[in-house]
């Protein structure tokens, strides 16, 4: 938002505004542009896809706000994208109705561009995320997304621009209690029935996974399903759900799971070759903070977005030592080797070890309702926002399957759909987004359900523990200052880790009734 917030930023405030207006000097935002091409990354959306009444006026009487900001941005070669409301004809224009197939919308549409280019002309094109928690969008008037991506890609043609529309498109009213609704099934639902009616200006901007960016999703299935749409897959770079950079958590080699998936199976394209035609885009982790990212060691997952989008097939531990030597070629110089041993151990593995202490086997959420920072096991299980673990005395998952449950596996193309079908053939890391198990269900690791909550919550903590041990073993290598800042996350982290290890071992053993094999303390 343009009072200098950032909505899900984890990194202090916004770098581009303040206090309602663009920032008076834009000097940083030359230096992040910098830091960007740096990163291999070309385009930047200044402001927030949720677009109030304010910073709707950002496509109106304030485009040279925008435009100062973009000249600092062209001077990397950084491209300037801007988030527009769907209703702005409405709002901005006076228009009664903001209609796509209405002559005067797209008369509007087409001189707002116009204007828009008249102040940049390299300036991309817009973002719009409509009908999806509470921001207009074409369902008002009775037409389809393609209708209402066609409408803006159409003015922005003639210039060159693309519109990114979100595929972010879900019921968030939905009702606990009735289990055939599935937000899961949401974007598929929508969108691969439009599949080949976009114009080549619009690009169909879809979440990797088809919840929020959860420590475990699958590859969202309408990503293989739209052969004749441009598709951008959507990252997120800022861990709202990864322990929003108070935690380490590198996300490369999720990102890099991702992009190999081949959602036609061993044959057919990866998800980074299917994503050729629109690129990937990020959440970013950027703020004013004075390391960038908050958590000094937050910025890799900065890196190896940017690396990532170029070369998707690239090796998230090449990537890794990359970052460690553009970043700490200062400090390396009494002990070089120990530093990047140090580093690695401290960041290959943050994910899984992550992963481990947070929400089990990819049944997803358990967090604190609202800013989602630390454990809330049945923080949504109760809410209108579709993101139910549904346990009970006898097991937990959600049944997704064709036969018996909500049918979103069914979404995907053979061999998927079969693999996610039933529980014996389902991968143990999504067993509980596919299938609502008893405890005692014996995984392909021979563990049990239960018993595998239990041993990785102990394990995530105690690999937490290690890998604070390592860092503080760095002290004589990295600079002070960088060093007492993630030495001082490390705190919040174990903390954290810890109270996530005691409320979900507690709830579920409370919830099963079975005692932990290793007869380790549960509360």
């Amino acid at each position: 938002p343009v009072m200098g917030q950032v909505e899900r930023g984890y990194a202090g405030g916004s770098l581009f505004w303040d206090d309602g207006r663009a920032r008076e000097d834009l000097d940083r935002v030359r230096t992040y542009a910098r830091l960007l091409a740096a990163c291999g990354i070309n385009a930047v959306c200044v402001n927030n896809v949720n677009v109030h009444a304010t910073e709707a006026r950002l496509l109106g009487d304030r485009i040279s706000e925008v435009a100062a900001i973009a000249g600092k941005l062209r001077e990397y070669g950084i491209r300037t994208h801007l988030s527009v409301s769907f209703a702005a004809p409405v709002v901005l224009g006076g228009l009664d109705t903001a209609d796509p197939l209405d002559k005067g919308v797209r008369d509007w549409w087409r001189s707002a561009a116009d204007r828009v280019y008249a102040h940049i002309p390299d300036f991309g094109g817009f973002v719009v995320k409509a009908d999806s928690e509470g921001q207009p969008g074409p369902f008002a008037y009775g037409r389809s997304h393609a209708d209402g991506a066609n409408l803006i890609a159409d003015a922005l043609a003639p210039h060159g621009g693309t519109v990114h529309w979100r595929a972010f498109v879900y019921n968030h009213t939905q009702d606990w209690r009735d289990r055939t609704t599935d937000r899961a099934r949401a974007a598929y639902d929508h969108f691969a029935a439009l599949d080949g009616q976009f114009r080549d200006k619009a690009v169909l901007q879809v979440k990797h996974g088809p919840m929020d960016f959860q420590v475990r999703e699958p590859v969202s299935p309408v990503i293989g399903a739209l052969a004749r749409t441009r598709v951008a897959v959507e990252f997120q770079a800022t861990q709202e759900y990864t322990g929003q950079q108070r935690h380490v958590c590198a996300l490369a080699p999720m990102w890099s799971e991702v992009l190999g998936f081949r959602p036609e199976g061993e044959d057919g394209a990866t998800v980074g070759r299917l994503a050729g035609g629109g690129g990937l885009v990020a959440v970013s982790n950027a703020g004013a903070d004075h390391y960038w990212t908050g958590h000094p060691l937050a910025q890799f997952n900065l890196y190896a977005f940017g690396r990532l989008a170029w070369q998707p097939d690239t090796d998230p531990e090449q990537l890794l030592d990359e970052w460690i030597e553009l970043t700490f070629t200062p400090d390396r110089t009494a002990d070089p080797e120990r530093l990047r041993s140090g580093l690695r151990a401290v960041l290959r593995d943050s994910w899984a070890t992550y992963e481990k202490y947070t929400a089990p086997l990819g049944v997803g959420f358990m967090v604190q309702p609202g800013h989602h920072y630390g454990p809330g096991v049945d923080g949504y299980e109760y809410s209108p926002w579709g993101t139910y673990h549904f346990a009970d005395r006898d097991g937990i998952g959600v049944d997704r399957s064709r036969a018996t449950g909500t049918g979103y596996a069914a979404q995907y193309a053979k061999p998927w759909s079969q693999t996610y079908e039933t529980p014996e053939n389902c991968p143990d890391e999504l067993l509980l987004f596919f299938h609502h198990v008893p405890y005692g269900h014996v995984l392909h690791s021979g563990r049990t359900v239960i018993q595998h909550i239990y041993d990785t919550h102990f394990e995530g903590v105690e690999e937490a523990e290690a890998a604070q041990e390592v860092w503080a073993s760095l002290a004589d290598l990295v600079a002070p200052a960088r060093h007492a800042r993630v030495a001082e996350l490390y705190e919040e982290q174990l903390r954290s880790a810890r109270e996530w290890r005691d409320h979900v071992n507690s709830y579920f053993l409370r919830k099963s009734g079975i005692p932990d094999e290793g007869g380790r303390r549960i509360h």
